[in-house]
């Protein structure tokens, strides 16, 4: 084809993939319903049939045969860190650093057999990077079993995205790395703090960074019944949500903003919760700017599920709280300066070896913020805190801080405290005699 009847041509192609249905209405037997997921509502913006043929042509001078399905599955996912590094619209609103999904799952350490559940997935990147983990300690999945093979490859994973496009390119991202799942695949289209989420499995892992912003701004309605604590803030109800879908011992590795960690009211009872049903043993405070949106401040909470889970009763699973500073006297990131995994190893470093967060720790070691600065537990980015100092300091606020931020104390020693002083004083002055003046004026007026 070529010209008008290109366009229209390909137009065609799009709705007999999206529909299963040939022209003339006659079903395709032997398309896969991944495929017709990913094609769904499919639409082309091409318009001049010229710029078609080009790409056409490009595509078909690749030797599509003589790569891996890794390999196209790799380039893809370059393409979409790509697009989230250059814009704020499309997948930069859903992309996770990879740098830090990896760091994470490495922490966790996912294992064949585990139900492993992302609620809210984006565009697939910690499903692939705990597939991938698992992949290379199995030997390509080849050192198990073939029952233990098809359980990876079709019952392994379940996550849930809202967005129908972002969703789109999860299904493709998962295709083109291997990942089956059943029917559609692993990908659901829905809300996980609405019915979808009603019907998730309980799992053994849940890896995710659910969206930030309130539930009136993205379309994510939060109609779960199952959730005791009513919240409309959204950060709150996934994390309710997490904690309550893990099985008994299961564990999570979730992204959450500063708010998650100090909102008093409903958040204070649920982070109390939490902490009742779930040992928190760490946190990780993120540096900003390694999120698509500009001044994010945001962390990793990593916790257990208790072994038994009883709704009527408090357990008091935590005792202690981990939490490693990344954020303070840390540089600024950004484009010209990326978020790299060597920022990362000192923290997998005293997170240690065991995935529920039991091996043995120190505070300060392997992180203090330099080595010019003694070695204290005030300079050391890594210390631990007791329950009941979180309850009797913090008010069971998670938002823990101890590192002096150098650059705000330059600051303060820069400031003229005296002139500072001097000049509340006049401003001060001047109110007073802007509201006798006004308490004239009413007197007048009565």
């Amino acid at each position: 084809m070529n010209g008008i009847e290109l366009i229209h041509g390909y137009r065609q192609i799009l709705t007999t993939l999206a529909t299963g249905k040939n022209p003339d209405g006659t079903e395709i037997a032997d398309l896969s319903p991944k495929v017709r997921a990913i094609f769904t509502e499919a639409q082309s913006t091409i318009k001049e049939p010229k710029n078609l043929e080009y790409l056409i042509r490009s595509l078909d001078e690749l030797d599509w045969f003589s790569h891996e399905k890794d390999e196209l599955g790799n380039a893809y996912e370059g393409l979409l860190e790509k697009n989230a590094n250059e814009t704020k619209s499309g997948a930069g609103q859903y992309f996770t650093p990879r740098t830090l999904i990896n760091a994470m799952v490495r922490c966790v350490k996912p294992v064949p057999g585990e139900l492993i559940q992302d609620p809210a997935a984006g565009t697939g990147g910690f499903i692939l990077a705990a597939d991938r983990y698992i992949k290379e300690h199995t030997e390509e999945l080849s050192a198990l079993t073939f029952e233990e093979q098809e359980f990876q490859r079709l019952d392994a994973y379940e996550a849930v995205e809202l967005v129908p496009n972002t969703r789109r390119l999860a299904l493709m991202n998962c295709l083109l790395h291997n990942i089956e799942g059943r029917g559609e695949g692993v990908v659901k289209l829905g809300n996980s703090l609405g019915n979808v989420g009603e019907s998730l499995r309980s799992a053994d892992l849940i890896l995710t960074n659910p969206p930030f912003g309130t539930a009136k701004g993205s379309g994510a309605s939060l109609t779960r019944t199952d959730l005791p604590y009513k919240t409309t803030n959204k950060q709150l109800a996934f994390l309710e949500h997490i904690y309550r879908n893990l099985k008994p011992g299961g564990r999570a590795a979730v992204v959450f903003p500063d708010n998650v960690l100090f909102d008093s009211g409903v958040g204070r009872d649920i982070r109390t919760d939490l902490m009742d049903k779930c040992e928190l043993h760490t946190i990780l405070r993120l540096p900003t700017g390694i999120f698509y949106a500009a001044g994010v401040q945001a962390n990793v909470l990593f916790f257990n599920k208790g072994r038994h889970d009883n709704p009527r009763q408090e357990h008091h699973c935590t005792d202690r709280i981990w939490v490693y500073d990344l954020r303070t006297n840390m540089p600024s990131f950004g484009k010209t300066s990326p978020f790299g995994e060597e920022h990362l190893k000192a923290f997998e470093q005293v997170f240690g070896d065991d995935p529920k967060g039991a091996a043995p720790r120190q505070e300060g070691d392997w992180a203090f913020i330099s080595h010019e600065d003694e070695k204290t537990e005030e300079n050391s980015r890594w210390r631990c805190f007791s329950r009941e100092w979180v309850k009797e300091h913090n008010d069971e606020s998670l938002d823990i801080t101890w590192l002096k931020d150098k650059d705000l104390e330059h600051d303060l020693e820069s400031v003229d405290l005296q002139a500072v002083l001097s000049e509340a004083r006049e401003e001060a002055s001047e109110i007073k005699r802007l509201m006798d003046e006004l308490t004239g004026l009413l007197k007048g007026i009565r």
